[in-house]
């Protein structure tokens, strides 16, 4: 598979061009901002995306959706509890001090246990709530990767302060979907360096007695 990671915009959101090297399907996850240099690694590969997916409604990850939609043709995909934030991104750019963007329609809901197709490749629809109430991971298992959103970082877990965040919640979600996933699963973040289940559950402190971890 083709896996080419680009953090984008302001907040550098890890946008994730996930490709079929047989086929030439694309998905691509979280186009955030610089729809212009996520489209030269597809050109580059020679994708055709089949699938925009938005890992939840924050600004920094949905901000170019609708950019990317035009120039690709491609339906966008997201969890519907996340649609009222998906309507606030002018009140997201301005608490942000960005440029307000343009709205996009979602075209499919992204619910738990879907397994949308990247080529050959399934990929897992993991609803993962307590960052927003829509916050979803996409677990490859076939690539041994998670793209895991802003629910799980290197050493740390999402940011539960804002609009639709749940301390107790995220952890849950962690605890019951992503710890159980194979220790080897490379997770990438929406944010900062890539890591592993295994890792976090030896190192991550927010995760320190949760059962499974060490």
């Amino acid at each position: 598979m083709i896996h080419e990671i680009l953090p984008v915009g302001m907040l550098q959101c890890n946008c994730s061009v996930f490709g079929d090297e047989t086929t030439r399907e694309a998905m691509v996850v979280d186009p955030g901002d610089e729809i212009e240099s996520i489209l030269e690694i597809v050109a580059r590969h020679g994708l055709k995306v089949k699938a925009i997916v938005i890992t939840h409604a924050h600004i920094d990850h949905i901000g170019g959706a609708r950019k990317m939609k035009d120039a690709t043709g491609a339906p966008v995909y997201m969890n519907l509890n996340d649609t009222g934030l998906a309507k606030m991104l002018d009140t997201q750019a301005a608490m942000l001090g960005m440029r307000p963007v343009e709205q996009v329609d979602i075209d499919v809901p992204a619910k738990d246990g879907d397994k949308p197709v990247v080529g050959a490749t399934e990929v897992h629809v993991i609803h993962t709530p307590g960052h927003t109430q829509g916050s979803i991971c996409l677990w490859a298992p076939a690539a041994h990767t998670l793209m895991a959103g802003d629910t799980l970082f290197r050493d740390s877990i999402g940011r539960t302060d804002l609009p639709g965040g749940n301390g107790k919640q995220i952890l849950q979600s962690i605890h019951d979907k992503l710890l159980p996933l194979p220790g080897e699963t490379l997770v990438i973040p929406g944010h900062g360096s890539a890591t592993t289940i295994e890792r976090e559950k030896r190192h991550n402190p927010f995760l320190a007695g949760m059962g499974g971890a060490e």
